[in-house]
């Protein structure tokens, strides 16, 4: 990494405020007011109100910079910090650094855009589900499921077994009663449930006997997950998908479209 006063953090520097000036010019009160009725909020004055799309666009034209992306992220900005899983490089990123953001998640959409489009693309992704499934942030036991969905529909490779094991960590965290955790919680089961027909009906059976279950976070998560794995469209899908035809996702919530 550059050092502060040298010519590359200088320009690194200059870019940052570019990027601070540029979302600063095309957000609007509209879309910030339009964000936290979908519960995106972050601390006062640290939300512009830029579409995720300008966003998007904004990233292609930075490329890939993990110095670039630690600049963003200090900047403390929930725009900034989106664009920062864009154009951060996920083979730089550290174990440490995921410790580090995860931390300070105060909100469903950087929460899953992170665990979306880079902590998914590290090499410790599955040990962080493992590790921060147990913990009691609410963001941070949040990314342990939203990063366990994006695996589940993501690892085209990995055998079912490595879901098949996971299953429980999402029964146990159904009992969870704040919302942004159970509805993660639903978002990983429900993908894991759509990887292969065996794995659909080991979901289900865990989602009827959350059902069953004696408060209204367990019976809500079961009731969520049976819905879609019950679908006709999920059915057919993996109909599909076991007699080798189209292999595109369908029902009502992917990994691409996580659900606050």
């Amino acid at each position: 990494m550059a050092r502060p006063g040298s010519d590359k953090a200088r320009e690194r520097d200059a870019r940052v405020q570019q990027i601070v000036t540029w979302l600063g010019r095309r957000g609007s009160r509209r879309n910030r007011e339009g964000m936290a009725r979908y519960g995106i909020v972050s601390a006062p004055g640290t939300v512009f109100g830029v579409p995720l799309s300008a966003v998007r666009a904004l990233a292609k034209r930075h490329g890939r910079d993990h110095a670039l992306a630690a600049a963003l992220w200090k900047t403390g900005y929930l725009e900034c910090r989106l664009l920062a899983a864009f154009v951060d490089e996920p083979a730089k990123v550290t174990a440490a650094q995921m410790e580090r953001w995860t931390r300070v998640f105060d909100n469903w959409a950087v929460c899953d855009g992170l665990c979306l489009h880079l902590f998914a693309k590290t090499p410790f992704a599955w040990a962080k589900v493992a590790e921060w499934r147990t913990r009691n942030e609410e963001f941070v036991k949040r990314a342990a499921f939203a990063l366990l969905a994006v695996l589940a529909v993501h690892e085209k490779a990995a055998p079912d077994q490595r879901f098949r094991e996971a299953l429980p960590w999402c029964e146990e965290a159904a009992a969870d009663p704040r919302n942004f955790v159970r509805k993660a919680v639903s978002w990983a089961l429900r993908s894991i449930g759509k990887r292969s027909e065996a794995l659909r009906v080991e979901a289900l059976t865990v989602a009827q006997r959350l059902s069953n279950g004696g408060d209204r976070s367990t019976l809500w998560v079961g009731r969520d997950v049976a819905r879609e794995l019950e679908s006709a469209a999920v059915r057919r899908r993996l109909a599909l998908k076991a007699a080798g035809g189209d292999r595109r996702g369908s029902g009502r919530s992917s990994a691409t479209t996580p659900r606050a």
